[in-house]
């Protein structure tokens, strides 16, 4: 296999403490499907519940934007695109969403890598989220100041190292360098598991490092 350039990926040690993180969760299952129930598991889930408890415990607080519980359209309608070139706001959602975004010190995407990219909805979030018109009002400029770390948190049955290095690691590259680069924000982490096909000791053991990756 050859061997390609691995992006850089910037990553500073933090203390939690006191800090606001806003996931941004994706799976059809929702956030209950953390209990490794037959047919009603979601790892993804799982890792959540992971990451939340892992926040709680040092104090930090959480805000969850479940993008399927909340119903979110992530189709870009006519009105939608003349709006994201020329306006501040789209909707009442995704401005809700972009305030909050706003107010993160830490921003967490939690989703499942599908055909080795991710699922609609969180792409949906990225284009209609941080659309142009929004950009360019001024907004950013508060995203910019606040300098959220980024964290991307993927569930994939494709091997990481052969996600990362076959496949050119897409995820990496629409998140870090595709989007959040370009608006300024350049504290990335990306983090995968490969839990598919693992009995229960195994996804427990791989669930029980997820602390240890928000320090």
């Amino acid at each position: 296999m050859q061997t390609k350039h691995h992006p850089k990926i910037y990553w500073n040690s933090f203390t939690i403490s006191s800090m606001k993180a806003i996931i941004i969760f994706d799976h059809p299952y929702g956030i209950q499907a953390s209990e490794n129930e037959p047919h009603n598991r979601s790892f993804s889930a799982a890792v959540y519940k992971k990451v939340k408890e892992a926040i709680e415990a040092q104090n930090g607080k959480v805000d969850l934007i479940d993008l399927r519980a909340d119903n979110f359209n992530p189709v870009m309608s006519k009105e939608d695109l003349v709006a994201w070139r020329t306006q501040p706001f789209i909707d009442k959602q995704t401005d809700d969403y972009f305030q909050r975004l706003t107010n993160a010190d830490k921003i967490v995407f939690i989703f499942p890598i599908w055909w080795e990219s991710m699922p609609a909805s969180t792409k949906g979030f990225l284009d209609k989220v941080l659309a142009k018109g929004r950009l360019k009002s001024g907004d950013l400029a508060r995203l910019q100041k606040k300098n959220p770390e980024i964290y991307v948190m993927t569930v994939s049955g494709t091997p990481t190292v052969i996600y990362r290095f076959w496949y050119g690691n897409p995820i990496v590259k629409i998140f870090k360098k595709g989007t959040f680069n370009k608006i300024g924000l350049k504290q990335f982490r990306w983090i995968n598991f490969n839990a598919e096909g693992r009995k229960l000791d195994g996804r427990i053991k791989l669930l029980n490092t997820v602390p240890g990756k928000l320090k």
